[in-house]
């Protein structure tokens, strides 16, 4: 700027200009002309040069005057101060010294501050490319609220879902309850039940051959004929569970009928997207088809053979892998990891078993922090890892780090690779160091310093799953593992001093603790508490076993009563100012087709095989159908206080995986999917039990299901 800007010497080719270059006002142009005669555009240039350099030299001179204003101003106001000197600016050299150094100081904190503060997404939006922090796929993570927390973010779709607005006040017309294929199905009698015998056999057979080779592989290879051998019961039970009361066998046909329906219509409308909006009819962001991925297992038990076989073929050829954006460390894990391994064990297709180990390959990055606790976001494509913007201090959730050791336990035993096991112990060895308030574990930790960040305990949203997978990682190793046993009881036991309440009308609730002080609220996600409370019952000290089963159906028992007057629950009810079990607020009215009530319902019937808990499921099913189901899928709804029902337009992919699951096992024998056998991730994926000491024996080799 002002450096010979005049001068004509620029232009080297007389007869052609190729380019010229000028800047004004700090911003570069650029003007590009191609065979103009260089006598026409020096002439005009050349006058529009010196008309800018004319203004250039007023309005520095204009500025000139400015700043020898601005510093006589100054200049005698440093005089007015003691110990100034009337020269140089009025400050002494030692003043200028300590001045600089102060300034230096700053501009040090500031640069400090932008390296060392805690991660956000604002931070990595600076640093990282678009394409890397596109949202990809799974939970967004609000859920995980994560769930709250993204399930649950496992729920930042269910947050979205809250914002619409298009069917407000607009009940929608549907199909009758019962499809017409449905009917023809029950119409075709045995012959349908040969064809289902059938089907199952040749994917049966096509796992056979491919678990053909243990016999001759190495032994430290999983065998999948001797996992089976070591079932004490064979998975789908004697008749693939049906009742022999006809009623219920009716009343779990029409739960079969309800997925049949939800998974036609996201086929039709949403394939290989993650989730159905069935207002629209269109799919739900990103391409990685987490409902297919969820509904493998539900298809395979409820002998939808053909919607199985359709899914496992889009995992074969569609299932991506590699994709760039924002995915939810947890989410992958429970969904994705969770759901091949459960379809794996389940059918013993390699397929299924080789992608969930490239998949919790992938996710071994974000454990790369000082603490080995892992962030909750991750680029699956890149590696990238960073923590949620709105988790506290760039803090990791309880709910999120501590629901890994199920899937990632399994993974070792898939790959006989120590890894994955070594990485959740690392997570519980830290958290049995540092100290516990009241022996509650707080949401928030922070994965540079391994402290809590704030004092928040909830057993709903952002703390549930953590005390769920103590209690069936307990389980899930054959009741070897002491360490989640003894994690499991020393937690329930401070839930019980401090958080469990009741209620005046005499309901038994576990309220929120934040610093010490109580909330007396209770979110649909802490009631999958009645039924991790039930499972747990047998194995605590022998004077609380009875304790805990009546604790369990206490609290199933609230949940239940929440279930007014649409027989759907709110996210989130309290027991404070009068009310019982009620949200009191208009943001928690909502439902969004959440499992944890109808969880905890199957958890209490095979425990207890109370005939109330088969009703309330049937209550459940009766408000989905009337409430819920639209003309193209299922939707959640806006308030379940009001019978003219808003619906969010979306079919979450946990309803296929969990809700209807649940319903069809309640439903169900207890020899389906048997509890001495199986345990259930937070999504409702059903792992086996590792018998090490059965795996490892070779006399099992030859031992059979129907031996």
């Amino acid at each position: 700027r002002g450096n010979n800007a005049s001068s004509p010497n620029f232009v080297q080719r007389p007869d052609t200009l190729r380019s010229l270059l000028f800047f004004k006002n700090r911003k570069c142009i650029y003007v590009v002309t191609w065979r103009i005669p260089a006598y026409l555009v020096v002439f005009s240039l050349y006058a529009s040069l010196q008309a800018a350099e004319q203004r250039l030299g007023e309005e520095r001179a204009a500025c000139q005057h400015t700043v020898e204003a601005t510093t006589k101003k100054v200049s005698m106001v440093f005089r007015k101060l003691p110990g100034v000197s009337a020269s140089g600016m009025g400050l002494r050299l030692s003043q200028k010294f300590v001045f600089l150094l102060f300034l230096s100081g700053l501009v040090t904190l500031c640069f400090g501050a932008l390296f060392f503060l805690p991660d956000s997404v604002r931070l990595k939006r600076i640093f990282l490319s678009k394409t890397e922090i596109q949202p990809v796929t799974v939970g967004s993570g609000s859920e995980n609220d994560v769930r709250e927390h993204l399930k649950r973010p496992k729920e930042q779709g269910m947050t979205s879902a809250k914002g619409e607005t298009g069917t407000k006040g607009k009940s929608l017309s549907r199909k009758p309850s019962v499809s017409h294929e449905a009917t023809e199905e029950r119409l075709a009698g045995g012959k349908a039940q040969e064809d289902l015998t059938l089907s199952r056999s040749k994917t049966e057979s096509a796992s056979e051959r491919a678990t053909s080779s243990d016999r001759g592989a190495n032994s430290d290879t999983f065998s999948y004929q001797k996992f089976r051998g070591c079932l004490l019961k064979a998975p789908l039970g004697r008749d693939n569970g049906k009742p022999g009361d006809p009623q219920t066998n009716e009343r779990r046909e029409k739960v079969k009928e309800m997925m049949k329906f939800a998974w036609d219509n996201y086929k039709r409308y949403a394939w290989g997207k993650n989730e159905l909006r069935p207002l629209t009819r269109n799919g739900h962001i990103g391409n990685i088809g987490a409902s297919i991925i969820d509904s493998l297992d539900t298809l395979y038990i409820m002998g939808l053979m053909e919607e199985y076989n359709d899914a496992k073929e889009w995992v074969q050829t569609n299932l991506d892998l590699n994709s760039n954006g924002e995915a939810s460390l947890f989410e992958v894990n429970i969904r994705y990891v969770g759901g091949l391994l459960s379809a794996y064990y389940l059918t013993g297709e390699e397929l299924f078993k080789n992608k969930a180990m490239e998949l919790g390959e992938k996710l071994l990055p974000a454990f790369n922090t000082p603490t080995g606790i892992p962030r909750g976001v991750i680029n699956l494509g890149s590696g990238t890892i960073w923590s949620w913007g709105w988790a506290s201090a760039g803090s990791s959730i309880l709910a999120e780090f501590g629901t890994l050791h199920l899937e990632f336990v399994h993974l070792t035993e898939l790959s006989n690779n120590p890894v994955y096991t070594e990485k959740v112990m690392n997570i519980r060895k830290l958290l049995n160091k540092i100290e516990k308030p009241h022996g509650l574990y707080p949401n928030f930790l922070s994965p540079v310093s391994g402290n809590w960040v704030q004092h928040h305990v909830s057993i709903g949203g952002l703390g549930d799953s953590f005390y769920e997978y103590l209690i069936k990682s307990y389980l899930m190793s054959d009741k070897t593992d002491d360490d989640a046993k003894r994690m499991y009881y020393g937690a329930l036991e401070a839930i019980e001093a401090n958080l469990v309440q009741k209620s005046p009308g005499g309901l038994t609730y576990m309220a929120e603790w934040r610093g010490g002080i109580l909330d007396h609220k209770m979110g649909h996600l802490a009631c999958f508490s009645g039924g991790m409370i039930g499972i747990g019952a047998d194995d605590g000290a022998p004077e609380k076993r009875q304790h805990y089963l009546d604790l369990a159906a206490e609290i199933t028992h609230t949940c239940h009563e929440s279930y007014t007057p649409t027989k759907l629950g709110p996210e989130a009810f309290r027991f404070d100012g009068g009310a019982e079990a009620t949200a009191t607020r208009l943001s928690d009215r909502y439902y969004i087709l959440r499992p944890e009530v109808i969880e905890s319902y199957m958890y209490m019937w095979r425990l207890t095989h109370d005939p109330k808990y088969r009703e309330w499921g049937w209550e459940a099913v009766e408000a989905l159908e009337q409430h819920c189901r639209v003309e193209s899928g299922f939707s959640g709804i806006r308030d379940v206080y009001t019978m003219t029902v808003s619906h969010d337009n979306m079919q979450q992919s946990f309803f296929l995986s969990e809700t209807l699951k649940y319903l069809y096992l309640l439903f169900s024998d207890d020899d389906l999917l048997p509890l001495e056998d199986w345990v259930f991730n937070t999504e409702a994926h059903p792992l086996p039990i590792i018998r090490k000491s059965c795996l490892q024996d070779e006399t099992t080799q030859d031992k059979t299901v129907s031996k």
